[in-house]
């Protein structure tokens, strides 16, 4: 049992609480947070990006998606947790686990900050709530780390700021005050009177500005709130006043401290405000005197940040190029590598020159092809390179101590992406290291049928996720297969690598794919012990040429991403006429792009890996 949970239980019972409920979130909504939310981590062990911890007097369980089931189950063993499958036969939702657990008038308890105002709605009508308790923050504020020294157990970090800085015009095509003008306009439709803004991707695309508070997402720590008159702006980077970039923000623009939103949300006048309930915190909408009524609705700053304008289609198609080049050099230098393999004695896997060849050196080598790129400032996520049985792990990432070795035989599963100074990129390759079963030929060429399903999918307007969802798994569903996680999700521009509301996925019912929105192509398929294998471009969505292909104005995908397939892992004679042109004018172009980027003899390698087939 994890002392963690000991302790969460003993301030429980001292709070009269029954059941406490830990996300995995910021006070803002966040998929990706900074360490000093990482609360839900903390508590439990375990790492992944998605997940929520709910503990009781006696049981505790933590409910995550299929892409963590096996990590979750490594990592949770011991604790005293038990693993909650989401979507999986037989598993209840917490909704559902509660009411089997708890009466009506049990006390459920929340750090209210960090649930939406939605979910904790949905508890009240239930139980007697306590919203205004962060017992896992009171726990980790004053945890000695006497007992142990890992990470599980490390002191709380600060929540401390990046600096800001701004993004030219021809990266964003728009000023800042044409934003906040459209988002006003928006607002008058509605009748609102003030907007309430908590996304800090959307804070950030509003403003043109980024920052480093969260790894790997540049953006900054901020609330905004909106009227008819000007905007507030309430930073943690307080220096943010002396700063350059503040001289590119609107005049009607107050900064204001951070932590000053929860007072001023107490005084706000009477009137109406805009604000979502999915995204903005219960405490947030507690917070709001009587004489507030609240439009509940979607930031209408979120379809205008997933509908990219033309100078961030551009910008972004020019880094997905130099990404490209950096990914294509990186797989032949891999390859060459894996070409002059030694085992040594001691069956660690080397090179010539003794280094050993693990899944770190793939993660560490692949970030030195980037550097070298014009305008790359960081990865946009943690690297997973996973070779072998570590594939099937959906969303593993190597650890130095743990991490494997590579050998001359099977898959490498590759997903990784960058931030550059005018885009954000996300692309998974599975790469054949050596000799390859004739099984592993065809789950290969089976996702790269469901990979071109979705990307040469024609469509009408109004068309959702869910029915692209549908395109994308026939293939795989044709043979028996699936996989479980989402085909595709929106990505931001030089923002995070994960945004809504567009997404491809059994779940993306009310997701509208519009044109302008950039998504992953990116099914997989997955043998537990074995090997996975996912490929992954990102796709922007266009109008059809109707005078060229006769599409009636019709949807459909350009790639932006560019990097060849594994030639020697497909198997020809399963692909159609339809998904061999494809593939071949994919390739034809991937050379044309990506050849005057390379060494000559990356270029050579490259001409016969998209060879027509």
């Amino acid at each position: 049992m994890r002392q963690q949970i000991e302790a969460l239980r003993r301030e429980m019972k001292a709070e009269g609480i029954d059941a406490y409920i830990i996300p995995t979130t910021d006070f803002h909504g966040s998929e990706y947070v900074n360490e000093y939310f990482k609360c839900r981590e903390f508590l439990s062990g375990f790492t992944g990006s998605a997940g929520t911890l709910l503990v009781t007097d006696n049981w505790a369980g933590l409910w995550t998606d299929g892409r963590y089931f096996l990590q979750a189950a490594a990592q949770l063993q011991g604790s005293g947790i038990e693993l909650m499958k989401e979507r999986e036969p037989g598993v209840p939702t917490i909704e559902e686990y509660l009411k089997q657990q708890l009466t009506e008038g049990s006390y459920l308890g929340f750090d209210g900050r960090v649930v939406s105002c939605s979910e904790a709605e949905s508890y009240e009508a239930r139980y007697k709530i306590r919203w205004d308790v962060d017992l896992g923050g009171r726990i980790w504020d004053t945890w000695t780390c006497q007992e142990r020294s890992d990470k599980g157990n490390r002191k709380r970090p600060k929540l401390c700021p990046s600096p800001i800085y701004d993004i030219p015009f021809s990266v964003t095509g728009e000023t800042a005050e044409s934003k906040l003008n459209r988002v006003r306009a928006a607002m008058d439709e509605k009748g609102a009177d003030m907007h309430l803004i908590t996304c800090l991707e959307e804070i950030a695309w509003l403003y043109n500005l980024r920052a480093d508070d969260v790894k790997h997402t540049p953006v900054f720590y901020a609330f905004l709130l909106i009227d008819q008159q000007g905007e507030r702006l309430y930073v943690l980077d307080e220096e943010l006043k002396e700063s350059e970039a503040a001289s590119h923000l609107p005049e009607t623009t107050r900064l204001m401290p951070y932590f000053q939103i929860f007072e001023d949300l107490r005084k706000l006048p009477e009137g109406k405000i805009l604000l979502s309930r999915e995204r903005v915190s219960y405490a947030m909408v507690r917070y709001l005197p009587d004489c507030i009524k609240t439009i509940d609705a979607e930031d209408p700053a979120e379809i205008m940040k997933a509908v990219k304008n033309s100078a961030e289609i551009r910008s972004t198609k020019e880094a997905h190029i130099r990404d490209g080049a950096a990914v294509t050099q990186f797989i032949y230098q891999l390859k060459s590598a894996v070409k002059k393999l030694e085992i040594s004695p001691s069956k660690n896997t080397t090179i010539k020159d003794g280094s050993q060849l693990t899944e770190m050196w793939v993660s560490d080598c692949l970030m030195e092809c980037r550097k070298r790129q014009k305008g790359f400032k960081d990865l946009s996520f943690t690297t997973i390179a996973a070779y072998g049985p570590n594939g099937a792990i959906v969303h593993y990432s190597p650890e130095p101590e743990t991490c494997a070795s590579l050998k001359p035989e099977g898959f490498l599963l590759l997903d990784s992406g960058g931030q550059y100074e005018d885009g954000t990129t996300d692309i998974t390759r599975t790469i054949a290291l050596g000799p390859l079963t004739e099984k592993m030929k065809l789950h290969y060429t089976l996702v790269l049928k469901s990979h071109i399903a979705l990307a040469s999918a024609r469509f009408a307007e109004g068309t959702t996720g869910a029915e692209l969802d549908e395109i994308a798994r026939r293939p795989l569903k044709e043979k028996g297969l699936n996989f479980n996680h989402g085909t595709g999700h929106g990505v931001g521009h030089l923002l995070s690598v994960h945004e809504g509301p567009n997404k491809i996925s059994p779940l993306g019912g009310d997701s509208i794919i519009k044109e302008g929105m950039i998504t992953s192509d990116e099914p997989g398929l997955y043998l537990t012990g074995q090997y996975g294998i996912r490929l992954e471009n990102e796709i922007l969505c266009i109008r059809g040429e109707d005078s060229v292909r006769g599409s009636g104005g019709m949807l459909e995908f350009e790639p932006i991403t560019w990097c060849p397939w594994e030639r020697e892992a497909i198997l020809p004679e399963l692909l159609t006429e339809q998904e061999r042109k494809w593939l071949n004018g994919y390739h034809r172009r991937v050379y044309e792009i990506l050849e005057p980027l390379l060494d000559e003899e990356t270029a050579a390698w490259l001409r016969t890996q998209t060879a027509e087939i």
